[in-house]
């Protein structure tokens, strides 16, 4: 691993990641365990030092199919190299995909294999599917409008005999909260007048966070909802930890303190053990108090865990004493800073404004300041949870990666701004093809949503618009 340290030398960040990745790959050889990524490694290696074990493999299958081969990476198209290799006459290599629909190169996918393929492949034939069977005429056309301002593509033109349907829908909103009641209003008509049912219906992402609105005003105007393959937003680890503090500052002698304090008493990270959890439990049972009256007063040891723990006393006494008077988002302000929350949550030194994590906790201080008092914020939360956001046969929420392949009745692309959808971090041509994805999802209407402003300043829409409507 001296190569890491060397390539990330005077690099912080990089320098940290190349350790804990030496450590990670250390414990693996203890366990002799492998994840996803070695079985590729190690089989690539198996092959290229061991000819005899390469010839075996490749001679053992005739006919080699892949699915979704724009969402291989380099590693295994070398692999499916020397699967084929050894093929006796007659043998083939098939692959399916869409290299349209590119979207995986964070977890290292190539599209370039897939728009290399007949250079990769010698002699190689080509079969342009292009018969859609999911969508309307006017849906297609705006896919296709998208996709053809990419440069590396394979060109083809998407074709249906599916009757027509209505033209694309661009709804506009002043702010993210009208955006969502521009949902409410379109939804409740399709409901009611067209005769379509909630779970017809898809509400499509780029980011996890732009989930907080929508949440809200559904569950306040009653439709009800799902997040697909993941949490509520009152759920998401970053946003709970935060308000299991406010719980414990607002009623910290009290069953629901006690659980809030074995919720935040190690995060961040204090190098609490759990022997030292379970002293404190014992401690406060034979005094009869709870567990932040005990911590006040138990005897500790450890001079780490006395100095942290005398810390964490020090913030919070202040806190709760006035927690009655103190604002929900000014608290939740003040606990970003004084703890170094963001950066916590992020591992970076220098947490980014575009890290999801930190996005999702701005959307939970915006939330807060509507409220005067912690504990009325606190009572929406609960109530908020125990709602309509679990109900399958809901709205589906989602981000756009995980739709890939389900299909919908109704899709509403929510939050076309420029630095989200396309996002300021992202590779403009991959960025269009998540939205492409997105609204190749909609079977017979689309929708596509922005709002003018945005977190209370004032925002673009996304350049992407303008491309699907065939305007620019």
């Amino acid at each position: 691993m001296d190569q890491f340290r060397e390539i990330f030398e005077g690099d912080r960040i990089g320098s940290r990641i190349a350790e804990v990745y030496e450590a990670y790959d250390r414990e693996k050889s203890k366990k002799l365990l492998l994840d996803f990524d070695d079985l590729l490694l190690e089989t690539y290696q198996l092959f290229s030092s061991q000819p005899a074990i390469k010839e075996k493999y490749s001679g053992r299958f005739q006919h080699v199919l892949v699915d979704e081969f724009q969402d291989t990476n380099p590693v295994q198209l070398e692999l499916i190299r020397s699967l084929i290799s050894g093929s006796a006459d007659g043998g083939s290599l098939w692959v399916c995909g869409d290299d349209w629909q590119s979207i995986y190169s964070f977890t290292g996918a190539s599209v370039g294999n897939i728009l290399n393929f007949e250079k990769s492949f010698e002699g190689a034939r080509i079969f342009i599917l292009n018969l859609n069977y999911r969508s309307t005429p006017q849906i297609l056309t705006a896919c296709q409008n998208l996709i053809r301002h990419n440069a590396r593509k394979i060109d083809k033109v998407l074709k249906t005999e599916n009757e027509s349907g209505d033209r694309v829908m661009v709804l506009e909103a002043s702010n993210e909260e009208g955006e969502a009641l521009n949902l409410v209003a379109e939804i409740s008509d399709l409901i009611s007048r067209k005769g379509y049912s909630h779970k017809d219906i898809a509400v499509l992402y780029r980011c996890n966070f732009q989930s907080r609105t929508i949440e809200e005003v559904f569950s306040r105007m009653k439709i009800p909802y799902h997040i697909e393959n993941g949490l509520g937003f009152y759920h998401r680890p970053e946003v709970k930890f935060l308000l299991d503090y406010l719980r414990l500052i607002i009623n910290p002698d009290s069953d629901q303190g006690d659980e809030a304090l074995r919720s935040v008493i190690n995060v961040p990270n204090r190098y609490v053990s759990r022997q030292f959890s379970s002293d404190l439990e014992e401690f406060a049972q034979r005094r009869g108090v709870h567990l932040y009256e005990a911590l006040k007063s138990m005897p500790i040891d450890v001079p780490y865990l006395r100095k942290f723990m005398k810390e964490f006393r020090n913030l919070m006494g202040p806190l709760i004493q006035d927690g009655q008077k103190l604002e929900p988002a000014e608290v939740i302000s003040f606990l970003r800073g004084a703890l170094d929350y963001d950066r916590y949550i992020s591992d970076e030194d220098v947490p980014g404004p575009d890290d999801v994590k930190v996005q999702n906790v701005d959307q939970l201080q915006l939330s807060a300041s509507r409220y005067r008092d912690i504990r009325s914020f606190l009572e929406y939360t609960d109530s908020f949870e125990e709602e309509t956001s679990s109900d399958r046969e809901g709205v589906s929420l989602m981000t756009i990666h995980k739709a890939k392949g389900l299909e919908f009745p109704v899709v509403f692309v929510i939050g076309l701004l420029e630095g989200i959808c396309p996002s300021k971090k992202g590779d403009i041509e991959e960025e269009r093809r998540i939205c492409f994805v997105a609204c190749s999802r909609a079977m017979k209407h689309l929708y596509l949503s922005y709002s003018l402003n945005y977190l209370g300043v004032p925002a673009k829409k996304s350049t992407f618009i303008d491309e699907l409507l065939g305007t620019r």
